[in-house]
């Protein structure tokens, strides 16, 4: 009797066979040896059925035929891959066949590629069916991945899921397309000078459209207002420190309506007036905080983080992105792409040596080489296990994107970009070993009547990890100030080239040497390029740039790791958005605002990320087991026939 294993495309049948130790000569789709059958997918060989499949009258797009909700789903062989299912049919269904191992790419996606060829191939039924789940793919981990293969049954809510969430993307798309575009087609193609439109809708999707020219319409019509600061300079003429006024309670301009906010003024003459009322009073030293501060190396990358920094760092796109770090997967080099975690495992913690041992040994690069060196001479920890960067329970399918410290004997393959993300990766993977970093942080209150004053310093005392991940804007090299936005939250800046600073104490009085406006005057909100539309996407619509804050309403995003990119993607394709090459700056074409117009009128919710990270949401709980997959249906099948019945007499 035989075993016989399917992954998801040949290059990885490639590596489970020189695991296995499989040297047959590879045939027509599979290998063969005397234990194992080696055979592959080359991506989705089987798909979801046109509605003209059910009825041929459907292949019309009518009112009176929507919406289109079958109780039995068919499916259908893809004609460009025929040759490759069967090939893998005639083998599930050999009579010596005992083992089947689904070793599928190990997320949602490459379950249901699998469960579909199953599905389809109708296996030798004694045949006992097994999940290989792996997270790299070193030999190591490939044969834990196939000695610790799970029953199939184990994974039957992830497998629900993954058809339901098919299911979804196919109805909202099928009827809202189909219906929008009987209804408003003509008019978008007028508006746009086609001769005729089809109206594309998505679950993700037009949500994404929807943040994108919602951003665009907020910048059109974003009016500029100048308002004027006050910056005062207090000491000598040549030993002063700068300072920024902000009203509080017990100034004379509180609540003032001459004031645009807190900071500043409206008209530059009422600030001008309010200068010459505070230079009659004396100024003192009414507060000077000193202290320390440690900040530790961020989180390691999931593939939202790393596809935003290469988006920033490359000018590349996320599908670019996601498509060198599969290959570098591929290639044993780093771990699982798709994955949302930032975090490692406990039981990948505890084994974390042997990957900062594969670096040391194989990676030839002379930075890395140094900073390796240096753990190493001053005996860094590499216990992570009660650290930030190890947590089970922000752990679902897999953990962080981290380097194996295998594969090297494929790097000098790869080609410039290839290297450069793989360093990145090494290079943050590093950093969490090392100390943190370390500043001295000064706060001073400058008292003027009842008038305040005030500004910040922050000056880095030792880099800590900032040695590998390189100061950037905001961060000062050691023993050099960073201009930091005060606590008031405007730019004020303590210079420490002398030391007029140290002399300061509480209650001391200074000299005005002088009070200045300061022209100031808001800003647009900043357009969405395709690395922080990633972002916004995980966290259901907000660009959020605090990374411990990212991570707190983790869980709540619109589209999956493995699906964002290509949505991204897909937009850019069908001409509703445009992405510039050289800033990677995402605008809406005029088409997307036509279409975005007519969603907007017509089922306004389906912009809201809330709504469809609602529908990521309830997904995971059909993975998780919360609820089942009858619910889920039942849910979608209401909210589709009740938007139905709202549009259709909006237009009767």
């Amino acid at each position: 009797m035989k075993k016989i294993l399917i992954t998801e495309k040949p290059s990885v049948a490639m590596e489970f066979a020189k695991a296995l130790k499989i040297n047959t000569n590879r045939k027509n789709g599979y290998l063969e040896s005397d234990e194992w059958i080696i055979t592959w997918c080359v991506g989705h060989l089987v798909t979801m059925s046109y509605p003209e499949k059910y009825d041929e009258k459907l292949k019309q797009w009518r009112l009176d035929t929507l919406p289109f909700m079958p109780k039995e789903w068919k499916y259908e062989i893809i004609p460009a891959v025929q040759n490759q299912f069967n090939v893998i049919q005639s083998l599930l269904q050999r009579e010596d066949i005992s083992e089947i191992y689904n070793a599928g790419d190990s997320g949602r996606e490459g379950e249901y590629i699998q469960r579909l060829v199953l599905m389809m191939a109708k296996p030798n039924p004694n045949a006992k069916i097994k999940r290989v789940w792996i997270d790299s793919q070193t030999e190591e981990e490939i044969l834990r991945g196939i000695n610790e293969a799970k029953e199939a049954s184990y994974y039957d809510s992830l497998s629900d899921s993954a058809y339901l969430r098919a299911k979804e993307d196919y109805l909202i798309g099928i009827n809202f397309s189909r219906l929008l575009s009987i209804t408003h087609g003509r008019r978008v193609a007028k508006q746009v000078n086609e001769e005729r439109t089809s109206i594309a809708i998505g679950r993700v999707m037009t949500c994404v459209l929807g943040m994108v020219v919602s951003r665009e319409r907020e910048i059109r019509n974003f009016v500029k207002t100048k308002y004027y600061k006050l910056v005062g300079k207090f000491g000598e003429q040549q030993n002063f420190v700068e300072a920024e006024w902000k009203t509080q309670e017990k100034s004379e301009m509180y609540n003032s309506n001459k004031l645009y906010n807190d900071t500043g003024f409206k008209k530059k003459e009422d600030a001008k007036e309010f200068i010459n009322k505070v230079k009659e009073y004396k100024a003192v030293v009414s507060e000077i905080k000193k202290s320390k501060q440690k900040e530790n190396a961020p989180l390691l990358y999931n593939l939202a983080e790393i596809q935003n920094e290469c988006s920033k760092k490359f000018k590349i796109k996320p599908d670019e992105t996601l498509e060198v770090i599969q290959e570098l997967y591929e290639k044993k080099l780093v771990t699982y792409p798709r994955t949302d975690a930032r975090v490692l495992s406990t039981a990948v913690a505890k084994e974390i040596s042997k990957n900062l041992n594969g670096i040391a040994k194989g990676f030839k690069d002379e930075e890395i080489k140094g900073y390796i060196n240096k753990m190493i001479e001053e005996k860094y920890s590499t216990n992570l296990i009660k650290t930030k960067y190890v947590n089970d329970s922000k752990i679902t399918d897999h953990y962080a994107i981290i380097p194996t410290g295998q594969g090297y004997e494929n790097y000098d393959k790869l080609g410039n970009l290839q290297k450069d993300i793989y360093k990145i990766i090494v290079k943050r993977f590093l950093s969490i070993f090392y100390s943190p970093a370390e500043f001295n942080k000064l706060s001073l209150t400058i008292k003027v009547g009842e008038e305040i004053f005030t500004a910040s310093q922050k000056i880095c005392t030792k880099p800590g990890y900032l040695e590998i991940l390189k100061p950037t804007v905001g961060v000062a090299p050691l023993g050099d100030p960073i201009k930091q936005t005060s606590n008031v939250g405007v730019d004020a800046h303590i210079d420490p080239q002398n030391d007029f600073l140290n002399t300061l104490k509480k209650g001391q009085e200074l000299n005005i040497v002088e009070i200045n406006t300061k022209e100031a005057e808001t800003t647009p909100p900043t357009r969405y390029n395709s690395g922080s539309m990633i972002l916004a996407m995980e966290n259901a619509g907000k660009l959020i740039e605090d990374e411990e804050l990212r991570e707190q309403i983790k869980g709540a995003g619109i589209g999956t790791s493995a699906t964002r990119a290509e949505i991204i993607k897909k937009l850019e394709k069908i001409k509703y958005i445009a992405i510039n090459t050289k800033t990677q700056i995402i605008t809406p074409t005029e088409k997307g605002e036509a279409i975005y117009d007519v969603v907007n009128i017509t089922m306004p919710d389906m912009l809201n990320p809330k709504l469809t990270a609602s529908w990521e949401k309830g997904l995971e709980m059909v993975a998780k087991k919360e609820i089942v997959s009858d619910e889920f249906m039942e849910k979608l099948e209401k909210y589709i026939n009740s938007k139905f019945d709202k549009m259709i007499m909006k237009n009767a």
